[in-house]
Formats: structure tokens, sequence, C-alpha cells
């Protein structure tokens, strides 16, 4: 499983919710979903050069389907209508794989 980790910077909060309530069907058919989801109001230190305000965890089955899912017509035409209207700017804060015997928790810190 690939996990990664995101950052966006959400200038209309109700065009960035119809986004994820069209997206997330096709994102469930392959297997993928999102684990965290985080609106944050202020950021303290990015590199990114950007303000974030919206952080969350988004998975998939293996990079390829990863790759799939984003290359998908269907994908691209929700985001082109509804994220790039709704998101200034993005940021992958990082990208891990998770194993059967890996686990994302961080029990004991």
């Amino acid at each position: 499983m690939i996990e990664t980790l995101m950052g966006l910077d959400v200038s209309d909060d109700d065009g960035y919710q119809a986004y994820r309530d069209a997206m997330s069907p096709l994102l469930e058919r392959i297997g993928g979903g999102f684990r965290y989801d985080f609106t944050i109001a202020k950021t303290l230190r990015s590199s990114a050069g950007h303000e974030i305000n919206r952080v969350f965890i988004i998975y998939f089955p293996n990079r390829q389907a990863r790759d799939r899912f984003f290359d998908d017509e269907a994908y691209r035409e929700i985001r082109g209508r509804l994220f790039e209207t709704s998101v200034r700017d993005t940021t992958i804060i990082g990208e891990w794989e998770v194993g059967p015997s890996t686990s994302a928790s961080t029990d004991g810190l």
C-alpha cells in the first residue's frame, strides 16, 4: 500500500467538498481512500512557499493503481472542473509504503 501526506491551500471549501464527493467513488473503486483529513487554521512552518489549510493522507493499493487513478479520464474531468477552481496550491509532504507487517500507527510516541 502507498500512502501520501498532502497539504493544500484550499480557496473554496464548498468547491473542494464537491470535488471530494465526486472523486471519492472512483478512489474507493480502486481500493483507495483517505486515512486522515484535517482543516487547519494556521501554518507555523512550511517549506512549500504557500499557506496550507488542509492536510490529509490518501492511500492506494500500490503505485500502479495510484498512477492509473490520476490518469483516468473521469478523474481528470472532475479535477479540472472542481479541484482546479477551489485549490490554490498543493504540496506532497511525504510518501511511504505500508506493507502487511508494517504499521502506519505511531503507538508509543
